[in-house]
């Protein structure tokens, strides 16, 4: 249980950044120019980030260092877990198409739920970036960020992985699915 609404105790810290290092070791194809050390030193300076960092990973988001942005010295996170995080799924894409609901309303949506972690849902470019450090989604399929020309006529776009190849769909926004949740992206 989380002490505060927006920080961790030490004890919590010191177990994510352990678990954090654990999957920025065992996966150094994601960030082969990264050194831990300079990732963990932004962490320790960033406890909000932290608690966001946290909630991907309660959430079964696996995060992970995926990038270094040297224009802003940040390093970024996505959600690495193989499927979409299991703790985000059956959400429709955001507030409008849950108010548009009328029966059979999920619990949630997509883009309320990003931002109450304090985290942003991947893009398309970010979403193919993500499926070149591996095979994601397979099983399930994630909402991403939709485009306003799409979105004000109904639709969202979500992202899957099938025939070895990435595919890129639309649906209702209100629509959802229990193997359908969406992946984030955090920078510190």
């Amino acid at each position: 249980m989380k002490t505060t609404k927006k920080e961790l105790s030490p004890e919590q810290r010191e177990e994510l950044i352990k678990t954090l290092k654990e999957r920025f070791e065992k996966n150094r194809n994601r960030h082969k120019d990264i050194e831990w050390e300079k990732v963990e030193t932004k962490l320790q300076a960033n406890p909000e980030k932290l608690w966001s960092l946290d909630d991907m990973e309660i959430t079964g988001g696996e995060p992970d260092v995926v990038g270094y942005d040297k224009t802003t010295g940040e390093y970024i996170f996505y959600d690495c877990s193989a499927e979409s995080p299991k703790g985000r799924r059956s959400f429709c894409y955001d507030r409008a198409a849950l108010d548009a609901r009328k029966e059979h309303k999920p619990q949630n949506n997509a883009i309320d739920a990003a931002a109450s972690m304090g985290i942003e849902i991947l893009t398309e470019e970010q979403y193919r970036e993500l499926q070149q450090f591996g095979k994601f989604d397979t099983k399930t399929s994630s909402w991403l960020k939709t485009p306003a020309d799409i979105r004000k006529h109904g639709g969202a776009i979500f992202g899957d992985y099938r025939y070895e190849t990435i595919f890129i769909y639309h649906n209702g926004a209100e629509s959802y699915y229990a193997a359908r949740g969406f992946r984030g992206a955090l920078r510190i």
